[in-house]
C-alpha cells in the first residue's frame, strides 16, 4: 500500500542508518516509485547503491520487506550488515532448525524485522505470513537469474511468477547488475509483472581500470601483478575447478597466501573460504564463476580473469565486485584462443546455442580490442561514451601500428603450405622452424615456409596470427580441428600487394615462479605499512570485527576511514559529518575512532617535552615558517599541521587566517554557503567544490564568515 507524506522521511532516514547526506544518482526516484506501491525492474551496476533501493522503503513500510536472494551462504553477511547499521533483520533458510524458524515467523508477526532474507527454495515455509497484512514489499535481488537468456539462469528462480499472483497489491522491485533487453523483458515477464517501470542507470564503474593481456605465461604474470599490489584483496576466476587449485598453489609456492573455491569443496569447506576472504583473513581467491556473487565486500582491490568469460553480461557482474566502496580498483582479463576454443565447445549443442556463441564473439571482440575497452563495454548495454576513458591498458598506452604486410604474408604461406589442415600452434611452429616431434613426424621441415620466421619469437607470432584472425585474413575452422584457414582477403595480401596494419606486442616483465614449495622459513609477500591514521583506523576497524565476528567493512568502509583520516574528526558531531557514519555507529563506535584520530594526533608528545602538539606547531608559525615549512621539519602531513592552525584559531590564538586560507576561497564558501542553504556539515561544501577546497580551508573560512557576522 502506498505510504502518505513519506517523502519527508526519506533523507533523515538515510542519514540515520547509512551516513550519508544524499541519494546516488537515480536512487531516490526508485524509492520514491517503490513506496508509492509500483512495481519496478532496476538495472543498477554492482557498487551502484541497488540494496539501498529496498532496504530504505523497507524502513519505512508498515510490514516486513521479503528479500529473494539466491544464495543461502551470503544471507547472514547481508543482515549483519544491517543490523551492524541498527535495522532489525534476519534470514529463513533450511540451515535453520524448526525452532528458529517458528521464532523468526512470530518476529514478522509482532512486525520486529524490517527485511526478511529467504532463498526462492525456501519460500514455501513462509506461506502463513505470505499475504497483505504481513509483508509490505518484496526484493528479488540478482534477478536475472530468472531468464535463461541471462548469463546466470537459475530453474530455482522460476517458481518466483506465483508472488504477484498470490498478492497482487503488494509492489514488487526486481534488481540486478547486468541484464540486455531481452533479459529485461523475460525478467518482467515471469515476474508477472509487465507494466514494471524501468530505472536503468549508468554502467560506467569510472574507478575500475581494464585491461587485457595476452594469455602467454599467465602465473608469471599474476604472481608480478599481486606482489606490486601487496595487503589487498583480490579474486581470480578461473575456468575449471582443477584451474583454481593448481593456481592456488603456484601462488602459495611463491610466497602469496591463496585459497581455492569451487563446487566441489563441501559446504563447510566453501564457506570457511569465503567467510575469510569476507573477513580479510584471506587476501587471495582462485575461485570458479559462482564466488563472488551478492558479497557486499566493500574493499576488493582487484580481479583477474584467468581465462576469458563465456559473456560480457558475466565480465562485467565479476569485475563489479572490486572497487565497491568507489575507490581505485583494477580488472585485469587474460585472453587466449584456447580460452575460445574450449567456451565455444561448451556452447555447441546447447539450447541456445546461436546466442551463446554470438554472445561469445562479443566477449572475444571486446579482448581483442584496439580501442578505448570501456566504449567497448557500456556500448554492450546501449550507454555511449562520448570520449576515450583514459582509464583503460588501451588508453593509458595506444598500441604501436606498422606496415605488417610481410609478417601477415609468412603466416597466411605457411596456413597455404600446410594445406590448411593444421591449427594455430603447428603453424607458428613451423614458421619457427622447431624441431619438435610432431612437425618431424609429418614432414614439415621440407616445407618453404620451414624456419623463415625464427627472428621473431613464438608469442609475437601469436600476436600477429591473431589480429590477422580478427581482421579476416584467415579463420579458425572449429568443425576441423580449429585448423586455420584462408579467407576471400588472404589472396590481396599473398597475390596483389594489400599492405595489413598490424600492432607491436606488449612484453611485460615478469619474475621466476618457484618449482618447489615454500619450506616453513619461506618469507610471505608482506609490505611494512607506515604509521599512517589510515592504518591506525583499519587495525582497530579489524579489532573490533574480530570481535563482534562480523566482516571489517561493516563497521566502516575504507572509503570512510579515508575521509576520517582526511578530516580527522574529534567530537561525536564532527564524525557524523562524515559520509557513512550514521547515528547508529557513532554511537556504537565513535567514541573509539575518535579515541584513535586523538592518539594519533598527540603521539609526538613525549619528542616534544609532553608539549600540545599544536602548541608546538603555533611555535614554528610564530618564527614565520609556512605550512609547508612546519610540516616537513615536525615531519607531519600539510592536512595535520592545517588542523593543528583550526584548533588554534577556535582557541583565539593570534592566527592570521588568510596565512592559510585565500579571499577567494572566503569569498567561494560563503556563496556556497547561501547557495547551500546554510548546511552545519563540512560535506556539503567538500561535495560542492568537488573536493577542490580542503577540508580545514572550508573550516577555517567559515571561522571567517561567523567572525564577521
Amino acid at each position: 500500500m502506498p505510504l502518505p507524506d513519506f517523502k519527508e522521511k526519506l533523507h533523515p532516514t538515510l542519514k540515520t542508518y547509512f551516513g550519508y547526506d544524499a541519494f546516488r544518482p537515480q536512487q531516490q526516484a526508485i524509492i520514491e516509485h517503490v513506496l508509492e506501491g509500483n512495481d519496478t525492474l532496476v538495472i543498477m551496476p554492482t557498487g551502484g547503491g541497488k540494496s539501498m533501493c529496498f532496504q530504505v522503503p523497507a524502513l519505512i513500510f508498515e510490514g516486513v520487506t521479503l528479500v529473494i536472494s539466491p544464495l543461502i551462504a551470503l544471507m547472514k553477511d547481508q543482515v549483519d550488515g544491517l543490523r551492524a547499521n541498527g535495522i532489525s533483520a534476519n534470514y529463513f533458510n533450511s540451515s535453520q532448525t524448526v525452532e528458529e524458524q517458528h521464532r523468526i515467523l512470530e518476529q514478522v508477526a509482532k512486525r520486529e524485522i524490517k527485511l526478511l532474507y529467504v532463498a526462492p527454495e525456501s519460500l514455501a515455509g513462509l506461506s502463513n505470513i505470505l499475504n497483505e497484512r504481513y509483508i509490505s514489499c518484496i526484493a528479488i535481488d540478482e534477478a536475472h537469474c530468472i531468464s535463461s537468456w541471462g548469463h546466470d539462469f537459475r530453474p530455482s528462480y522460476q517458481q518466483l511468477g506465483f508472488l504477484k499472483r498470490s498478492i497482487p497489491n503488494i509492489p514488487i522491485i526486481a534488481l540486478t547488475a547486468t541484464a540486455d533487453k531481452a533479459t529485461r523483458q523475460d525478467i518482467m515477464e515471469q515476474l508477472n509483472i509487465p507494466h514494471a517501470k524501468q530505472f536503468i542507470s549508468s554502467f560506467d564503474r569510472k574507478n575500475i581500470t581494464l585491461e587485457v593481456r595476452s594469455g602467454s605465461e599467465k602465473v608469471k604474470q599474476i604472481i608480478s601483478f599481486i606482489k606490486k599490489h601487496p595487503n589487498q584483496s583480490g579474486i581470480i576466476y578461473c575456468l575449471s575447478r582443477k584451474n583454481t587449485e593448481q593456481l592456488a598453489k603456484k601462488l602459495n609456492s611463491n610466497g602469496i597466501e591463496a585459497t581455492a573455491y569451487h563446487a566441489g569443496l563441501n559446504f563447510n569447506e566453501r564457506n570457511k573460504v569465503q567467510e575469510d576472504f569476507v573477513y580479510d583473513n584471506t587476501q587471495v581467491v582462485c575461485a570458479t564463476v559462482a564466488f563472488g556473487m551478492g558479497i557486499d565486500k566493500s574493499n576488493v582491490r582487484w580481479v583477474i580473469h584467468h581465462n576469458m568469460p563465456k559473456n560480457i553480461e558475466g565480465y562485467y557482474q565479476e569485475i563489479g565486485r572490486a572497487g565497491r566502496d568507489g575507490l581505485d580498483a583494477h580488472a585485469l582479463l587474460f585472453h587466449s584462443y584456447a580460452d575460445v576454443i574450449q567456451l565455444r565447445r561448451f556452447a555447441l549443442g546447447a539450447a541456445n546455442e546461436d546466442v551463446q556463441i554470438a554472445k561469445l564473439e562479443r566477449m572475444k571482440q571486446f579482448s581483442e580490442a584496439t580501442t578505448c575497452r570501456r566504449k567497448i563495454l557500456l556500448g554492450y548495454f546501449g550507454e555511449l561514451l562520448e570520449e576515450n576513458c583514459g582509464n583503460c591498458d588501451v588508453c593509458k598506452n595506444p598500441p604501436q601500428i606498422f606496415d605488417g604486410t610481410i609478417i601477415a604474408q609468412k603466416i597466411l604461406s605457411a596456413v597455404y603450405r600446410l594445406k590448411q589442415e593444421e591449427a594455430i600452434g603447428m603453424v607458428l611452429d613451423v614458421l619457427r622452424g622447431s624441431q619438435n616431434a610432431a612437425v618431424l613426424e609429418k614432414g614439415y621441415q621440407t616445407l618453404k615456409t620451414f624456419g623463415i620466421g625464427k627472428d621473431i619469437a613464438w608469442k609475437d607470432w601469436q600476436h600477429f596470427a591473431i589480429q590477422l584472425i580478427n581482421q579476416g585474413y584467415c579463420e579458425i575452422a572449429f568443425h576441423k580441428n580449429n585448423a586455420l584457414q584462408l579467407t576471400e582477403f588472404s589472396k590481396n595480401v599473398l597475390f596483389n600487394g594489400a599492405k595489413v596494419p598490424l600492432t607491436k606486442p606488449v612484453h611485460v616483465n615478469e619474475p621466476k615462479i618457484a618449482e618447489k614449495a615454500p619450506s616453513r622459513k619461506t618469507k610471505r609477500t608482506k609490505t611494512k605499512t607506515e604509521d599512517s591514521l589510515f592504518e591506525r583506523l583499519r587495525k582497530l576497524r579489524y579489532n573490533i570485527a574480530k570481535e563482534e565476528d562480523i566482516p571489517a567493512y561493516l563497521i566502516f568502509s575504507d572509503k570512510t576511514l579515508i575521509e576520517m583520516e582526511r578530516v580527522r574528526p574529534m567530537s561525536l558531531m564532527e564524525l557524523m559529518d562524515v559520509s557513512g557514519v550514521g547515528q547508529h555507529k557513532a554511537e556504537v563506535y565513535g567514541d573509539e575512532f575518535i579515541a584513535e584520530i586523538l592518539n594519533f594526533m598527540g603521539a609526538k608528545l613525549k619528542k616534544e617535552k609532553k608539549k600540545a602538539t599544536h602548541l608546538v606547531t603555533y611555535d614554528l608559525y610564530k618564527k614565520g615558517l609556512s605550512v609547508e615549512e612546519i610540516a616537513m621539519q615536525r615531519k607531519l602531513k600539510d592536512t595535520t599541521v592545517y588542523s593543528h592552525i583550526a584548533k588554534l584559531h577556535s582557541d583565539g590564538k593570534n592566527i592570521n587566517i588568510y596565512d592559510f586560507v585565500s579571499k577567494s576561497e572566503v569569498a567561494a564558501v560563503q556563496k556556497a554557503q547561501q547557495e547551500l542553504d546554510n548546511p552545519t556539515a563540512l560535506k556539503p561544501y567538500f561535495d560542492y567544490f568537488e573536493e577542490q577546497i580542503d577540508y580545514f580551508k572550508i573550516r577555517l573560512a567559515l571561522s571567517v564568515i561567523d567572525s564577521k557576522k
